[in-house]
């Protein structure tokens, strides 16, 4: 069964990468996968969909780590983070010291 949501948030994902549809077929390329570039366009625009094996090989290149939230399949709602929000979210992890002066500064 087709799921209506991937279309988009492959799309979605592969702006917030900061990527072109070519980038992706590189690097799809480069781990043994020879995708054309039009068939990204047919993921991105619903005309088709990536098999599970390629859909999580993307998921990893867009740095989703939440699959199943972020395609609709559980009722937790996905946040789309940038690769530079996820190093501020490290980085805030890896200096706890830093932790209450951080948070005091925005607020939360």
């Amino acid at each position: 069964m087709k799921n209506a949501k991937i279309s988009e948030v492959l799309k979605n994902y592969r702006k917030l990468n900061k990527l072109s549809v070519r980038d992706v077929s590189g690097i799809l390329k480069e781990k043994s996968l020879n995708v054309a570039e039009k068939t990204i366009y047919g993921w991105e625009s619903g005309q088709t969909q990536p098999n599970a094996d390629t859909l999580l090989m993307l998921c990893e290149i867009y740095n989703i780590e939440n699959i199943l939230g972020t395609f609709g399949y559980t009722d937790e709602e996905p946040i789309n983070l940038t690769s530079h929000e996820v190093k501020l979210i490290k980085q805030y992890r890896n200096h706890p010291e830093i932790q209450d002066a951080v948070n005091k500064l925005l607020d939360v």
